[in-house]
């Protein structure tokens, strides 16, 4: 198995390069990518130390690539990936260069695993790591009724602009504590101390593109173009795991215990909901971890057909490498 990484010294690079050892993913020949600046870096994996190469448009340092994980922004993807696919290799994006076109298949394979088989472009889409977090946890109540309709607020980690936003919000802290003007570059504004009901830019609905990415993204994984959603994203001084508070309304009205029979079932979500012993996910406690976990399950008291529940997911983990990674994971084991 021929791996390689492209964008290897980003946050989710090096987290790929985590995910692929903790899941023990076989991997004969490792190829590191990157921008000119990242070219020379080194990094250790499985004890052996791999540089990393300039990405260029000379499709034959793909030749003979299994899997390549991609994340280094739209731009870059949309640039190379004719030279990444050029040999056969699979492009499993991370970006939102692709998500939406339809001959690309955009999977959570918790989800909508089988559409990974049907990418004739040889490119895989990851989705937004907001909609990876909610479509694990929609899929079990989906498969009892259907859903119709889908509100969520989204309490997104400094981790989501990348390594260089969780240094700012780092930094910004110790520059309030000591008496400093705290920093601003990655944010619209101060993150410490804050929320930021802006994530991406805004668009002529009065949505950002972070807000559309779910509304789109999800009905796409879902095969379900008549669910409506609507979404409220904002960042949040956390520096890693996403959370999101979440109203569903059904075809059918669905018990509090019937839908935590269901989370209990589905792969990679894990409940934990007592709250007489104030036991509910947290991003502090989730950060690091595979699964989505949900807890705060009850029926919505505005809606007889309607559910609410708290989710919370490692936007770095889940929410990016490990879902391409389990991508990948879901081909092998399933090749027809």
């Amino acid at each position: 198995m021929k791996v390689a990484i492209v964008g290897a010294s980003g946050a989710v690079g090096q987290e790929f390069l985590r995910v692929l050892a903790e899941q023990n993913f076989p991997i004969d020949e490792l190829l590191l990518f990157g921008s000119k600046r990242s070219a020379g870096k080194s990094y250790n994996f499985r004890g052996k130390d791999y540089a990393v190469k300039e990405l260029t448009r000379n499709p034959d340092d793909f030749k003979g690539v299994d899997f390549a994980f991609v994340s280094a922004g739209a731009s870059v993807s949309r640039e190379y990936a004719d030279v990444i696919t050029a040999h056969g290799a699979l492009m499993i994006d991370n970006s939102s260069a692709f998500r939406m076109d339809s001959d690309v298949p955009l999977v959570v394979p918790e989800v909508n695993g089988e559409d990974a088989f049907n990418a004739p472009r040889n490119i895989i889409a990851n989705p937004n790591c907001t909609t990876i977090i909610m479509v694990v946890a929609l899929k079990p109540i989906n498969d009892i009724t259907p859903i119709r309709r889908i509100h969520v607020a989204t309490y997104q980690a400094a981790s989501g602009a990348g390594a260089t936003a969780m240094d700012e919000l780092v930094n910004q802290y110790a520059e309030i504590q000591e008496g400093k003007e705290p920093k601003v570059e990655k944010f619209a504004y101060q993150l410490a101390y804050n929320l930021i009901p802006h994530i991406d830019v805004f668009l002529d609905n009065g949505y950002t593109k972070e807000e559309m990415k779910m509304f789109n993204e999800t009905k796409k994984i879902m095969h379900a173009p008549g669910m409506d959603v609507s979404a409220m994203c904002v960042r949040v001084p956390v520096l890693r795991a996403h959370s999101e508070a979440v109203w569903v309304e059904t075809e059918r009205p669905v018990s509090v215990e019937e839908a935590r029979a269901a989370f209990e079932k589905a792969e990679g979500l894990i409940v934990i909901d007592n709250p007489a012993e104030k036991k509910y996910p947290m991003p502090l406690d989730v950060t690091g971890c595979d699964p989505v976990y949900v807890g705060r399950i009850r029926k919505d008291l505005a809606n007889d057909h309607g559910l609410s529940f708290w989710l919370v997911g490692d936007q770095i983990k889940k929410g990016a490498a490990l879902n391409a990674v389990q991508i990948a994971q879901y081909i092998i084991a399933n090749k027809k």
